[in-house]
Formats: C-alpha cells, sequence, structure tokens
C-alpha cells in the first residue's frame, strides 16, 4: 500500500459536500451527547476502522477536553477498562454495533443496553454520530489521507 495521498488537494475539490459533512459533525458535537462521549465515540469507531488520522484527531481532541492518555489508551479495551461509565460502555458497544452493519447484527443486545442509559434522541444522535465519523473513515482511508506531521491549528 501506498502512503502518498491519492487526492492532495481533496478537501477544496467539493467545497459544498464538506462543508454539509462538516456541518453534521459539528451537531453532533453540540448535541446532547456532550463533547467527551462524542469524541470517544469518534475514538473507538475510528480504530475499528484503522483510520489513522481520525484516531490523532480526536485522540488530540479529548486530550484538550483534559481527558487522562492512560484513559484514552485503554478505549479499545473498554470492556476491561475501568476508567469508563455505564453510559459510555452502552454508548461504546452500540457504536460499535452500528459499525459493524451490515457484516454483523449484533444491535439487538446492544440496543437493550444503550436504552437503559439513552433516550430516544440521544440514540438517534447516537447514530449521527457513528455514521459521520464512518463517512469521515471512508473518506481518509480510500484517498489515503496522512496524519499531518504538524496538525493545522485548530485541530
Amino acid at each position: 500500500m501506498t502512503h502518498t495521498a491519492r487526492l492532495p488537494s481533496f478537501f477544496q475539490l467539493a467545497p459544498a459536500n464538506l462543508r454539509a459533512m462538516i456541518d453534521l459533525s459539528q451537531s453532533v458535537k453540540k448535541s446532547s451527547l456532550g463533547i467527551r462521549l462524542v469524541e470517544l465515540v469518534n475514538l473507538r469507531v475510528s480504530q475499528i476502522n484503522g483510520c489513522g488520522v481520525c484516531i490523532d484527531m480526536h485522540w488530540r481532541d479529548l486530550i484538550k477536553q483534559g481527558a487522562d492518555a492512560r484513559h484514552l489508551n485503554s478505549i479499545a479495551g473498554w470492556r476491561e477498562s475501568p476508567f469508563f461509565t455505564e453510559r459510555e460502555r452502552a454508548a461504546l458497544e452500540w457504536a460499535e454495533a452500528v459499525n459493524a452493519l451490515p457484516g454483523q447484527d449484533h444491535t439487538d443486545a446492544a440496543y437493550a443496553k444503550v436504552k437503559d442509559f439513552f433516550n430516544e434522541t440521544e440514540i438517534a444522535e447516537l447514530c449521527y454520530n457513528v455514521a459521520v465519523i464512518r463517512g469521515w473513515n471512508a473518506i481518509n482511508l480510500s484517498l489515503r489521507n496522512q496524519i499531518p506531521e504538524n496538525p493545522p491549528p485548530g485541530f
């Protein structure tokens, strides 16, 4: 596999589409879920999908929020980690189940747990959270966008 971006100017090529993706990302961040939970879901889904650009970005975002690096380093093993609340665990399980669709459908068990901690609006917001990060993962992976050595200011 090459480590060269396929479309280096990708983010300038379809500005209306880019704006729509950014708007959806921002709306999820402003949802009732809270920014920490949104970023935990973003980080976990990006790990599963293998998107280095997104893993780097969302790990840095969580660190800026004051998250402990040790806690974040254990997110891949969240089931065994003591650092996550039951609400966060339910969200991570739901995010993993939704992200696995359509190849696997473990949503029945995950839904039974998530509805204990989230209302219907919040569950819908979690679904948008997974959808938008999956979209970013697909864009970055398919075009082989690279983790920036020096991230742009604000990112």
